[in-house]
């Protein structure tokens, strides 16, 4: 049976542990994204929702030259975006906003990719977790925690949330987790959650934070009797 999310006698407290093992379990962590400059990491977050970092890392090549910044992509043909970001799904959609975003940037931003929160999410396209992985990564400004389904998946089992809602697990966690941790907090577990909390079955018999962990949610093997 899945355990039901129980309070944490101290959240606070629950957060540190957390973070201490984390580091020790991951002490170099990036961008799994790869990007040469504010611009690239915009784009190649957008077209990350509902797509491998993999795939994404794929594709970005071919598109970064032939459209090297946002003056070039305004201009772009929509089909040709979507021919080169076509499996990445949802390409069309994707490809609106890209160059809708890159126009914006043009006119708004005299092709300079902002630096600030709200300029950000203005952007087609971009929500706060968009906003926040460029802000974190490409301009070292923790702006707020990256909440992707690894992280919120994580943190409700490490017991650091008992929301399930992205918006409300950023709040959870930007009260209990140091600012200075913010950015590389969601990359570690991230990495965690690909290596050893994964979806289903989670590795728990092999994972090395699981004494601090209360599991929850996680459905626990049950004993089998052995045949007489």
């Amino acid at each position: 049976m899945p355990r039901l999310p129980q309070p944490i006698d101290d959240p606070v407290l629950q957060a540190k542990q957390v973070v201490r093992a984390l580091v020790r379990l991951y002490p170099t962590v990036e961008c799994a994204l790869v990007h040469r400059n504010p611009y690239e990491l915009l784009v190649a977050t957008i077209l990350s929702a509902q797509c491998t970092d993999a795939r994404v890392n794929m594709v970005t090549p071919a598109l970064f030259a032939r459209f090297p910044d946002p003056r070039a992509l305004a201009k772009a043909d929509l089909s040709e975006v979507e021919e080169l970001i076509h499996s990445t799904g949802f390409f069309r959609a994707k490809a609106k906003n890209l160059v809708a975003m890159a126009n914006l940037v043009v006119a708004l931003h005299a092709g300079e990719i902002p630096s600030d929160l709200d300029a950000l999410t203005a952007l087609p396209g971009v929500g706060r977790k968009t906003a926040h992985v460029v802000l974190g990564n490409a301009f070292a400004i923790a702006s707020g925690v990256v909440v992707d389904t690894h992280v919120k998946r994580l943190s409700f089992r490490l017991g650091l949330t008992t929301n399930l809602d992205p918006i409300q697990v950023e709040r959870d966690l930007a009260k209990i987790i140091p600012r200075k941790e913010w950015v590389d907090f969601s990359h570690r577990l991230i990495e965690h959650g690909r290596r050893t909390c994964v979806a289903i079955r989670p590795r728990c018999g092999e994972c090395a934070i699981a004494s601090i962990c209360p599991k929850l949610g996680v459905t626990l093997p049950t004993s089998k009797r052995l045949p007489k």
